[in-house]
C-alpha cells in the first residue's frame, strides 16, 4: 500500500493553509489519523472545504437522524456502489457507534442479514432504491418511511446523506482512494 491517499498524483498543497493544518490536527487528535479522503482533498482548499462543510452537516450536524442511522445509510450506498473506501470506513463507524462488529460487517455485505428494527429496514430500503432506481421513487416510498415516525424532514436527511455517498463512492472508486489502514482494526 502508498502512503498515496489515491492513485492520483495530487500532492498537497505545501504548505497547508493555516486552517486546513488546524482541521488536520483535530482529526488526528480525534480520530488518531487524518482520513484519506481529507488527504485527497487536500491537494485544493477550495474542494476540500466544500467536501468537509457538506459532510460535517449531513454526518454530523443536526438532524432527526442518529449518527448510527447515518453512517447506516453511508455504508448501505457504498456497498450498492462497491466503493472499497466507504465500505471500510464507514463499516467501522457502524461497529463503533452500534458496538456491535457483526452489525458492521453486515451492512457492509448485506444489510438485509441484519437484525434491524422496522425503522432501521425502512429507512435502508428507501436507500437501496435512492441509490439503485432513484427516478422509481414514488409517494408511497415516503409515506412508508412516515409510517415508521420519519418527518419529512428527516426523509430530506436521509435522501441527501444517499446522494452524498453516492457522489463520494464515485470519486473515491474512481480516483482509486485507499482506506486508512486503521479502519480496518477498529471497533472488533
Amino acid at each position: 500500500m502508498t502512503d498515496q491517499p489515491t492513485e492520483l498524483n495530487l500532492p498537497p498543497l505545501d504548505p497547508l493553509p493555516e486552517a486546513t493544518a488546524k482541521y488536520f490536527r483535530i482529526c488526528e487528535e480525534k480520530l488518531g489519523m487524518i482520513p484519506n479522503v481529507l488527504r485527497a482533498y487536500a491537494f485544493d482548499e477550495a474542494k476540500l472545504n466544500a467536501f468537509s462543510a457538506m459532510y460535517n452537516d449531513l454526518m454530523l450536524g443536526e438532524s432527526g437522524l442518529s449518527t448510527l442511522e447515518r453512517e447506516m445509510i453511508a455504508v448501505v450506498v457504498s456497498s450498492i456502489n462497491r466503493c472499497w473506501y466507504c465500505q471500510v470506513a464507514h463499516g467501522a463507524a457502524v461497529r463503533a457507534l452500534s458496538g456491535d462488529p457483526a452489525l458492521g460487517e453486515a451492512m457492509v455485505m448485506n444489510w438485509r442479514a441484519a437484525r434491524l428494527d422496522a425503522r432501521q429496514h425502512a429507512m435502508l430500503a428507501f436507500v437501496e432504491k435512492v441509490s439503485e432506481a432513484s427516478a422509481r421513487i414514488e409517494e408511497a416510498d415516503r409515506e412508508a418511511l412516515r409510517d415508521v415516525g420519519f418527518s419529512d424532514r428527516d426523509i430530506w436527511d436521509i435522501a441527501a446523506v444517499a446522494g452524498f455517498f453516492a457522489m463520494s463512492n464515485r470519486v473515491a472508486s474512481a480516483t482509486g482512494m485507499q482506506p486508512n489502514a486503521d479502519y480496518h482494526a477498529q471497533a472488533r
